[in-house]
């Protein structure tokens, strides 16, 4: 029996949405086979075979949204092949304000004081801060509670967030991990075609897709990356978060139920 390809085993093995799968398989043909089976062969990375292309378990057809961060979490227990979910972080709030977790992670934190700012739940104090005492002192009976529940909402708010170099690879510097890279998003976004998708493009590496030359044809929203203070305060962000309402139950769940 012919061996099933490197490319096709780890969009199984990631449990890839069938919408999907067309697309990826063309993008992949675009990276080396040995590198890819160097990925199957060595669980030594992040995410890992099991989890490269996670964010692909969404649909394509509500897709409105390409997201792109810039790397995995450099940590097993949170990297997940889902950019900016931290697989070790689950309860938001806390007594004190933001859960512990959240608040160690700076990114994470960083975009729930976006969306708390954007929808209107809380205004920065004198010094633009959004302090822990703020946020303690916030009545949050309607708003959601779980980690899970925010990636739910963007889902539902038709955004899929992918990392703009998906595998981090201890003794192999960024740069040259992001060549191997490089063709896969172009025809990934060459194969959406005309499909009316914006680009998000968050942090340096992500913001080299603009080099790319498919990304000329998409409607794009960049900016510094989440992990700057100056993030919470980008005015576009601010637009983007109070459109989305990620962070408000009641408007989590008319976005789920419109799909």
């Amino acid at each position: 029996m012919k061996p099933e390809p490197a490319a096709q085993r780890l969009l199984r093995q990631s449990a890839v949405h069938p919408e999907w799968h067309g697309p990826l398989i063309d993008a992949l043909q675009a990276v080396d086979d040995d590198y890819l089976e160097q990925l199957l062969e060595d669980d030594g990375w992040l995410p890992g075979p099991d989890r490269l292309f996670a964010a692909f378990r969404r649909d394509r057809t509500h897709c409105r949204y390409l997201l792109f961060g810039e790397s995995p979490y450099p940590r097993a227990e949170s990297a997940n092949g889902i950019a900016f979910h931290d697989a070790a972080v689950d309860r938001l709030w806390s007594d004190s304000g933001l859960s512990k977790a959240v608040n160690r992670a700076t990114s994470l934190r960083n975009l729930i004081k976006t969306a708390l700012i954007a929808e209107g739940h809380l205004l920065p104090d004198g010094e633009g801060r959004v302090t822990q005492q703020a946020i303690a002192a916030l009545d949050k009976r309607g708003l959601i509670r779980r980690l899970v529940e925010l990636f739910d909402a963007l889902e539902a708010r038709g955004v899929l967030a992918f990392n703009a170099l998906p595998v981090l690879r201890p003794g192999h510097g960024k740069a040259r991990e992001f060549r191997h890279w490089q063709g896969f998003l172009n025809r990934l976004l060459r194969g959406l075609g005309d499909e009316h998708i914006t680009l998000i493009l968050w942090g340096r590496i992500a913001e080299d897709i603009l080099s790319l030359p498919e990304a000329g044809r998409f409607r794009t929203l960049r900016c510094e990356h989440p992990y700057n203070i100056s993030f919470i305060h980008n005015p576009g962000m601010q637009q983007l978060f109070g459109e989305w309402r990620l962070l408000t139950a009641a408007a989590c769940n008319r976005l789920r139920s419109r799909r």
